[in-house]
């Protein structure tokens, strides 16, 4: 069976458009990934800005897709401060991680 193509399937066709896409993508994920640790971890933006020494404003920046500029030692922070590790996996182009 012959799967029909979405928009979104002709849309990544394009280079520009594809690689801008996976920029955004990991970019709101990072984020919502943020946002977990701080809920599981039980804490409001303003109790894991003064765990990492920064403010609730911050946070909200760091948990917002817009926000470009993390760094390891900002996210080892983050981490630690929701109890939790930084872990970095690298993923062949093409596919998709499974969730272990």
């Amino acid at each position: 069976m012959r799967k029909t193509k979405t928009y979104m399937d002709k849309l990544m066709i394009n280079k520009e458009f594809r690689e801008r896409f996976d920029e955004e993508y990991q970019n709101i994920c990072i984020g919502e990934q943020i946002a977990g640790i701080r809920h599981r971890a039980n804490l409001t933006q303003d109790a894991l800005a003064k765990r990492i020494h920064t403010t609730k404003s911050a946070i909200s920046r760091y948990e917002n897709s817009d926000y470009k500029s993390y760094s390891m030692p900002l996210l080892n922070k983050i981490a630690e401060a929701c109890g939790t590790v930084l872990k970095i996996d690298f993923v062949t182009k093409g596919t998709k991680k499974v969730k272990e």
